[in-house]
């Protein structure tokens, strides 16, 4: 039988930024609410960031990852290949062989080959871009009857751009690892693609768009994003202090930011840009919603800002709440005891009545409830609208 009681109705009142430390454990004089936590009244936090820069929350449009792709061949596998006997795999091993001066006229030379095995193979290509040179990893999959790749290597293979006809950008060969022995059928060369074409991001010389990430969009952000970047522009001098001028950033939507390179610096807009990219500002003015982030693959849970729950009543599954009330006179061998399937959460508007996420999870964590329960109670309560914070399940 587990005892509930005194943990839920202690945790489960108020859900806090849990990525906080309370200065009162780091031995510091703090203020309520410090920024990335929420503090009750004689709390205190201190955030774990005191800023953000902009190329943490935005990129450049243009500049995401992209991949190359191309098909080759594995060699060296212990009996684990494709049949030699089916001509999906004959006629690229005999031309194989040909192209290394080894010309196979008869498939039928090639019907006990089970050595080697025709793979799919790509390559992430960064968002920054790469270099002749620059070396990326190799994904490597089987495509035909292959039942394992343990062992292999991956022959000279050419890697295109994902469009027809967008040329050769990188060659691929090396040893392959598997990485899960559940899934044998698919590894990785590391650093086995060397890049011989230049891939670049482009940016504009005149102006540029900055892409909020997935997580920070928003047009509070947005805005935010302009106001910060407007700041950079040099203030005017003389004659020019009275004459209007365009701002350097301007919001376009919850998404994307417009950025115009100043005149005088578009003859090395390189180091504007970094100016740009680098600039920091305070993670309270972002504004951003409150949202509780669970994965269920992983069982991870993970609170921003301010959340907060209204009163509301959990029973989950086999739950059992028991409270001990000492009678008067109170003695431990003869205490009151009251046994429930129910608990309640209630809320009221004074801040020392409000339990924290840490309280919450240290909870969970000391009655040792599964991670399964912990996302499906957060769940019902968002569903029945007591959870005021976004909900995101991956």
């Amino acid at each position: 039988m587990r005892h509930w009681l005194c943990a839920m109705l202690a945790a489960l009142a108020l859900m806090g930024a849990m990525l906080a430390l309370t200065a009162e454990a780091m031995g510091q004089p703090g203020q309520a609410g410090g920024t990335g936590g929420v503090g009750g009244a004689g709390e205190s936090t201190v955030s774990l960031t005191d800023v953000v820069s902009v190329q943490e929350i935005a990129r450049i449009q243009g500049q995401g990852e992209s991949v190359l792709r191309g098909i080759g061949i594995v060699t060296g596998l212990k009996g684990t290949g494709d049949s030699g006997a089916d001509p999906v795999m004959a006629r690229p091993l005999a031309q194989f062989y040909e192209s290394n001066g080894n010309p196979m006229p008869d498939l039928r030379d090639l019907a006990k080959a089970k050595s080697v095995a025709m793979v799919a193979i790509t390559a992430v290509i960064p968002a920054q871009g790469a270099r002749a040179d620059d070396t990326l990893d190799v994904f490597v999959t089987t495509t035909h009857t292959s039942t394992s790749l343990a062992g292999g290597r991956l022959f000279l293979s050419p890697l295109a751009g994902p469009l027809p006809g967008q040329g050769v950008y990188a060659i691929a060969e090396g040893p392959i690892v598997v990485e899960n022995s559940a899934t044998p059928t698919v590894g990785r060369v590391r650093m086995g693609a060397r890049v011989i074409a230049d891939v670049l991001a482009p940016v504009g010389r005149e102006s540029f768009t900055l892409i909020l990430e997935p997580t920070y969009r928003h047009f509070a952000v947005a805005d935010q994003l302009a106001d910060t970047i407007n700041a950079l522009a040099p203030e005017p001098e003389g004659d020019e202090q009275g004459a209007a001028y365009a701002p350097l950033a301007e919001a376009l939507d919850d998404v994307s930011v417009r950025v115009t390179i100043p005149v005088a610096e578009r003859g090395n807009s390189a180091k504007f840009i970094g100016k740009v990219m680098t600039a920091t500002m305070s993670p309270s003015l972002l504004r951003l919603p409150a949202q509780v982030i669970v994965n269920t693959r992983t069982g991870s849970i993970v609170v921003t800002g301010n959340v907060e729950v209204s009163s509301v009543a959990i029973a989950h599954k086999d739950l059992v709440i028991t409270s001990t009330e000492p009678v008067i006179p109170p003695t431990p061998q003869n205490p009151v005891t009251t046994t429930t399937r129910w608990t309640s959460v209630g809320t009221t508007s004074r801040v020392s009545d409000r339990a924290r996420i840490q309280d919450l999870l240290a909870a969970f964590k000391q009655m040792d409830v599964p991670i399964e329960d912990q996302i499906n109670i957060l769940t019902q309560i968002h569903r029945s609208g007591r959870l005021h914070a976004r909900l995101v399940i991956d």
